[in-house]
């Protein structure tokens, strides 16, 4: 068998005895549907349709990432006409200017060729502008910037060029719009009527209808400077002039802000919007078409998703809008605005506030609140003085009081003392005391108060981390040179009184020189007995019992002696005239 069919068999067969792996249960979401909700026949409604007019306006009310993408049909009931309908623009102005075809032709880059289309678009546009100062905004533009004061609006595609939503100023935009975030609530498609540009420049000014009368654009008047200062003080050639027109994009031409408006969409798409409202267009122009579709797709692989058209009309058809939409409402956009009744941007809530003092009596004074506070034995015991300020005593309250005194009341609540934290003695650990050899010594009888040692104190004990530091050698003098016998003096003997030599309490005896000690035996002063250090002499002449004295006075002459000064028998060289 070759080994790595051996391999193989060992991977497939892992456990054979044991129970087979669980399966993943697979689970699988329910496929999307599309439902249907006509305002239009409001008397005719079925439970279906209210539940489906209940998720439309919950889609408003609770959704925290709403991209609204709006047409021209917001925008009607402002006085506006919109486009494609039988009322609208393409269908009025080729009788208004005596055009052939369609009012199409009015809003295509064309118009500029010819001077009698440039006249005809010069006389439209002054009319639209006028309309657009006088006109107000519409319920549904008012929810709009309600939903942009609250923060649930992610973004405002609009393509109309009549100025109302941009006017208002949560909806506010930056024109041009900027190329990199953070990016305005709206973004004009199409531009707008609020602005012209000059076509050799790119100089941005407020629009003036005043100025467009005629087959011929106005001059732009900082070219017209410009050009004067190149030509008449410098000498030298023009440059030409530029000529002004409104900022709104036509068809057949290209769009200023097409940069601009590509990433702001490419960041909503990333940002995963929770509910797409496509209301008041008709989706003709290609590049909205798949805008929506983009959006609506990444908005409907959400679990909680909503996508919603909202249209006089029909939803439109064709393969890539297939299954595009949950909802699909047809009815004004304003009847929808009514129905999610948020408040608008501009009211404050002291006006919004309407309290019916009748109706506050008999459901809110009425109810009798009965409260009893019991309090334990030991914070009954306890009393905190100057804790409150009522001076009256206590019987004479009524029953009645001591049963609502927890009632919460319009004024400030008492103050509720923090408990003490109660801190633990911390137990400490026991001293060990070790009995410490002491060594005995034999005092004098009249300097015993002055030989009194003190206690040793214990010694640190070294830290482990350091390294134990080498001790220093002892004295070896002391263990060669040790005395064999020790005098013991008569406690009746009298010792004239001498000035001793105290030595220092030190927890280790003091390592002497030998030329200390020979200087300090040879001394002729009396000193006492160091404890520890004896002479070199008592260890160099050892006792002989036989020339110990036998007879009594021969000894009272041995006891006389201070038992801690040696007579030498024989003068040292060089002591003679100390000792006379």
């Amino acid at each position: 068998m070759k080994p790595d069919q051996v391999s193989v068999e060992n991977e497939i067969h892992v456990n054979p005895d044991g129970p087979p792996p669980a399966k993943r249960r697979r689970v699988e979401r329910k496929p999307r549907t599309t439902e249907y909700l006509d305002l239009k026949a409001a008397s005719e409604q079925s439970e279906k349709d209210e539940q489906l007019l209940d998720q439309l306006t919950a889609v408003l009310r609770k959704k925290k990432k709403i991209v609204i993408i709006a047409g021209a049909g917001i925008s009607v009931s402002a006085g506006i006409p919109d486009f494609r309908s039988s009322t609208g623009l393409f269908a009025s102005l080729p009788k208004e200017h005596g055009l052939k075809g369609s009012g199409k032709h009015l809003f295509d880059a064309s118009v500029y060729k010819h001077d009698s289309t440039t006249s005809s678009f010069h006389s439209m546009v002054r009319d639209l502008s006028h309309l657009t100062k006088n006109a107000e905004p519409t319920p549904f533009h008012h929810l709009i910037a309600s939903l942009a004061k609250e923060g649930r609006l992610l973004r405002l595609y609009t393509q109309n060029v009549d100025g109302i939503d941009t006017s208002m100023p949560p909806l506010a935009t930056n024109v041009p719009l900027n190329v990199k975030g953070p990016w305005p609530k709206t973004v004009q498609l199409h531009g707008g009527l609020g602005k012209m540009v000059c076509s050799k420049c790119s100089e941005i000014s407020d629009f003036d209808g005043s100025l467009f009368e005629g087959p011929e654009a106005p001059l732009c008047k900082g070219c017209v400077e410009t050009d004067n200062v190149r030509t008449s003080h410098a000498g030298k050639r023009s440059h030409g002039i530029g000529r002004l027109r409104p900022r709104m994009v036509l068809y057949n031409e290209y769009n200023p802000d097409e940069e601009s408006i590509a990433n702001v969409v490419r960041a909503d798409i990333r940002a995963r919007p929770d509910a797409i409202v496509v209301v008041g267009t008709s989706m003709k122009i290609p590049g909205v078409r798949n805008m929506v579709k983009d959006m609506c797709r990444v908005t409907r692989e959400r679990k909680d998703g909503v996508t919603a058209w909202i249209n006089l009309d029909p939803e439109p058809t064709g393969a890539d809008l297939k299954n595009c939409w949950d909802l699909v409402v047809q009815g004004k956009c304003d009847d929808v605005a009514s129905l999610v009744h948020l408040p608008r941007y501009d009211e404050k809530e002291e006006e919004t506030l309407v309290v019916d003092e009748k109706k506050y009596e008999e459901n809110v004074r009425g109810v009798k609140l009965e409260i009893e506070i019991r309090k334990s034995g030991s914070e009954a015991s306890t009393s905190v003085k100057g804790e409150s300020r009522d001076t009256t005593p206590a019987e004479a309250k009524p029953q009645f009081i001591e049963n609502i005194q927890g009632m919460p009341t319009p004024s400030a609540s008492p103050k509720v003392r923090a408990a003490l934290p109660t801190i633990k003695p911390q137990a400490q650990q026991a001293k060990l005391l070790f009995p410490r050899a002491t060594r005995t010594t034999t005092p004098i009888a009249g300097s015993a108060a002055k030989n009194t040692k003190k206690a040793p104190q214990r010694k640190p004990r070294p830290s482990r981390s350091k390294k134990a530091e080498p001790k220093p050698p002892k004295a070896t003098i002391n263990n060669t040179f040790k005395a064999s016998k020790t005098s013991t003096a008569a406690a009746t003997a009298k010792v004239p009184e001498k000035r001793e030599y105290e030595p220092e309490t030190q927890s280790e005896p003091m390592a002497l020189s030998p030329r200390s000690i020979m200087r300090q035996d040879f001394s002729l002063r009396p000193r006492s007995r160091v404890s520890g250090v004896s002479g070199p002499f008592e260890a160099q002449k050892p006792v002989d019992r036989a020339l110990q004295p036998t007879n009594p006075e021969q000894k009272k002459n041995v006891r006389s002696s201070s038992p801690g000064t040696i007579s030498p028998t024989s003068k040292p060289r060089g002591f003679s005239a100390l000792i006379d």
